[in-house]
């Protein structure tokens, strides 16, 4: 079968420049891929070609993210509002009026705000390690949840570890059962875009907000419970940040929800993205997304 081409753009939303990887026919069935922390849609360079032979795939890069413009932290909000907003005006630019989103990390709480500003537009749902349960959050939050609660400088800088090589690779490695199967070209591009100057600070600023995700996660089960979108969650079980239970208590207010558990840690798609973009794809093929 022929491999779909992908193709890279940049377009100006508002006053930024968003980029996105696109594949598939232009009439196809949306699917919009949104990436986390501290990766890009890079993550889903091998996912595109699987379902874009006959969906149209969408995976923009979040602004402060891969090659999306990083404006200065001083000069910007970086909330994840703001990340919506610009995802959202993307969608708008590009007239996209039906999308299932596939959300990961960071995703998730994006996606889920798109969801609850567009539920008439929202044709599926597949998460990926994307939480919206505080059962989800394992205890490798505590140093964020007392930035969230004591903002000080102390508390920021005992966080600025998380951007340093090791760290990132930790959060590749970790959980993984085979390392040799992770692309090191992944968590090195992820680190180069980290390394430019004064995006640390960005991440930081992202981190005090993603208290906002967890104060909206009533809201994002009250959407689940009334629009009910067809869901699929895929989670690496092995996952040191987002663990299994957040996964399972999808089922709380969509009890249709598929769960799927693999054995491997947070970026499960390095290690297992044949069984995953079947799963996906088998999902995605069972619905009727016009």
């Amino acid at each position: 079968m022929k491999r779909p081409v992908t193709h890279y753009h940049k377009v100006k939303v508002d006053d930024l420049n968003v980029f996105y990887r696109e594949a598939g026919p232009d009439d196809g069935p949306v699917v919009v891929l949104l990436h986390g922390y501290p990766t890009s849609s890079h993550m889903y360079r091998d996912l595109i070609p699987m379902l874009a032979d006959k969906y149209h795939v969408i995976a923009p890069d979040l602004i402060g993210f891969g090659y999306s413009d990083a404006p200065h932290y001083k000069a910007f909000s970086y909330t994840f509002d703001n990340l919506t907003k610009y995802v959202q005006g993307l969608l708008d630019l590009l007239k996209v009026d039906r999308f299932a989103i596939q959300v990961f990390d960071y995703g998730a709480p994006v996606g889920y705000r798109l969801a609850l500003a567009n539920p008439e537009k929202i044709t599926a749902i597949i998460s990926q390690n994307g939480n919206a349960y505080k059962e989800g959050l394992s205890n490798g939050w505590s140093l964020l949840e007392k930035y969230w609660n004591e903002p000080t400088a102390e508390n920021r800088n005992s966080l600025r570890v998380t951007s340093t090589a090791d760290s990132i690779q930790w959060q590749y490695f970790t959980g993984a059962p085979d390392k040799s199967l992770i692309a090191p070209e992944s968590y090195t591009l992820d680190q180069f875009f980290m390394d430019r100057s004064e995006n640390e600070e960005i991440q930081l600023d992202l981190f005090k907000d993603y208290a906002t995700n967890v104060a909206l996660y009533p809201a994002f089960h009250e959407y689940f419970r009334k629009y009910q979108p067809p869901f699929l969650a895929t989670w690496g079980e092995k996952d040191p940040y987002f663990i299994p239970a957040g996964a399972e208590a999808f089922k709380k207010d969509l009890p249709n929800a598929i769960v799927r558990f693999y054995d491997t840690g947070h970026f499960a798609l390095e290690t297992h993205l044949n069984v995953i973009g079947e799963e996906i794809r088998n999902f995605l093929d069972g619905l009727s997304l016009r």
